[in-house]
């Protein structure tokens, strides 16, 4: 107890000189390093404001550049996409006419093998493979030919306008982005630090692996322009190959049917002409006809005619024969009534001979006849086939341009 009411030390005056002048020193000392982080700040406040805002500026001159460049990059797509797109259009219009030209050549190759299968109905000598033959298997050649020309172009012509179509896409999805993009740069460029809605974002500042390059961002548009471009290039190389095409075969196959019509034209003229031949031989041959059947007729009367003559010549031979005695005797009158029965036997003979001849010519004649009446029917079924079935039905195909 009396240690706790022992009286504190007490010091030396000049230890409290001493601990006065180590708290000058020691205030004044803080004093001034207190000074110098002042000045320090000054300094570095002073630096630090001018370094954000020169920063801040200078990102606001990159944003502003960016902003033009991806402006400029979406006038690029949008001029492409533009031409690619109408470029696709026209192409559309170049298929619907390789459409309908292909079309158009169904009914020609059609007319064309019915007129080679009505052809197959001609009879005789008729049956022959002529030049409408010839010209028709290769009318028939030339239309499928066509048609196979025409289905190749109309397939190359889709696989255009899909590659069109990819180009487009990958243009318009490329748009959609810088669309975005701009969007957000220009939402960028608006801020300033006295923007109500700026705010701590945590994480922001990273650099991850979806981040790509300003070279492969400059490539990737680049690609999808020359992907457009050389595709609208490749487009307007197939349609005038098409106007080509559609020229050529057009022209092909009206050349081809105006032959088949001249074949036709002729060979009608032909098969008439050669009818006309035959009729005119039938009516010869029916006058020479009738004027045989007047001969026989004539021939068989003169036969009949020679009746009464050698009878009266045999019974005047029978008579005389039964004379008396020297009253037989081998008169003149004798000698002509048999050189008489001679002379008319023979002679019957003779047109006996000459009917059967006659005869003979008469059923030659009727043979010819026949064969002239069958082969005029030939000829008629020919030009019913040709000139009936064939070239009216001909008539019907147009060959337009498309």
């Amino acid at each position: 107890m009396a240690r706790l009411l022992q009286a504190p030390p007490k010091f030396h005056p000049s230890e409290w000189d001493i601990a006065n002048k180590m708290q000058s020193a020691s205030t004044e000392s803080q004093k001034s390093r207190s000074e110098r982080v002042t000045a320090e700040s000054r300094r570095l406040l002073d630096e630090i404001e001018k370094t954000t805002q020169k920063t801040q500026s200078d990102v606001n001159k990159k944003i502003e550049q960016r902003q033009e460049e991806i402006k400029f990059w979406k006038q690029e797509l949008d001029n492409k996409l533009e031409q690619i797109f109408h470029e696709t259009e026209v192409l559309l219009t170049f298929k619907t006419r390789l459409e309908k030209s292909l079309e158009s050549c169904k009914e020609p190759l059609d007319i064309a093998q019915k007129c080679l299968l009505n052809r197959q109905r001609r009879a005789g000598i008729d049956l022959v493979h002529d030049d409408v033959e010839q010209e028709l298997v290769k009318e028939a050649e030339v239309l499928q030919g066509v048609i196979a020309l025409l289905e190749r172009t109309l397939e190359q012509t889709n696989e255009q306008i899909r590659l069109n179509r990819a180009a487009k896409y990958s243009l318009e999805m490329d748009l959609k982005d810088k669309f975005t993009a701009l969007m957000i740069d220009n939402y960028c460029a608006s801020l300033t630090n006295n923007t109500p809605d700026i705010r701590y974002t945590d994480h922001t500042v990273k650099i991850e692996g979806t981040f790509v390059s300003p070279e492969d961002w400059t490539d990737f548009s680049n690609i999808n322009v020359e992907k457009a471009e050389k595709q609208r290039n490749n487009s307007l190389v197939l349609r005038t190959l098409i106007d080509g095409i559609l020229s050529q075969t057009a022209s092909d196959m009206r050349r081809q049917c105006e032959a088949v019509n001249v074949a036709f034209r002729n060979r009608v003229k032909e098969v008439r002409d050669a009818k006309h031949q035959l009729e005119r031989l039938l009516a010869m041959v029916m006058d020479e006809t009738a004027s045989q059947e007047k001969n026989i007729a004539a021939l068989k009367k003169s036969i009949a005619d020679k009746e009464g003559p050698v009878k009266v010549a045999q019974t005047r031979l029978e008579a005389r024969n039964h004379r008396p005695n020297v009253e037989l005797c081998y008169d003149t009158v004798q000698y002509r009534l048999t050189s008489e029965v001679q002379e008319i036997t023979k002679n019957i003979e003779r047109l006996k001979d000459t009917l059967a001849q006659a005869e003979t010519e008469l059923k030659g004649l009727s043979r010819r006849q026949l064969s002239l009446e069958e082969e005029i029917r030939v000829k008629e079924n020919t030009l019913y086939i040709d000139e009936v079935l064939c070239m009216q039905m001909r008539e019907s195909a147009h060959i337009n341009n498309f």
